[in-house]
């Protein structure tokens, strides 16, 4: 899809740095998708709900221990 949108110069050149990328394009698409798959994590997260697990460390020990 061919669309022509205003951005900082200095923000994609930002992120095309922390990426690692050579072009506009796939600073922009890299940076979606990223965004889209943080969006559905967060989604599934409230999905799940919260669970309160009481786990110290030595319990988490003695469990490793119990399945060795």
């Amino acid at each position: 899809m061919r669309t022509t949108i205003d951005l900082s110069e200095e923000l994609v050149n930002e992120v095309k740095c922390l990426l690692g990328v050579k072009t506009k394009r796939e600073a922009v698409s890299r940076s979606l998708e990223a965004l889209a798959q943080q969006r559905k994590r967060e989604r599934l997260r409230g999905k799940l709900g919260k669970m309160d697990l009481d786990l110290s460390l030595e319990s988490l020990k003695r469990m490793r221990q119990d399945e060795g």
